[in-house]
């Protein structure tokens, strides 16, 4: 195999007392799989872009944080074009 990587979707919500993530969480899990990755040898971590929702709008911010705590992994967007 000479790539691999994963897409997320950077999904929140929902209460928290109910089993609900909030993004704070949302963000530190997507750190977290992205070094578990890295440390697999994943090649690459894609974090979707959809302004206007609520979710990841600006992956920028995550994006620099993964790159801080990853060593190989490339790290990139999934833009979703909702025309």
């Amino acid at each position: 195999m000479r790539a691999f990587g994963f897409l997320s979707f950077g999904h929140y919500g929902g209460d928290p007392a109910r089993g609900g993530i909030t993004a704070r969480q949302m963000l530190h899990d997507a750190i977290d799989i992205s070094v578990g990755a890295d440390e697999l040898g994943v090649n690459g971590a894609y974090f979707r872009v959809h302004h206007y929702a609520r979710q990841s709008a600006a992956p920028m911010p995550l994006l620099s944080a993964v790159a801080a705590r990853t060593e190989r992994i490339e790290v990139g967007t999934g833009v979703i074009d909702m025309r």
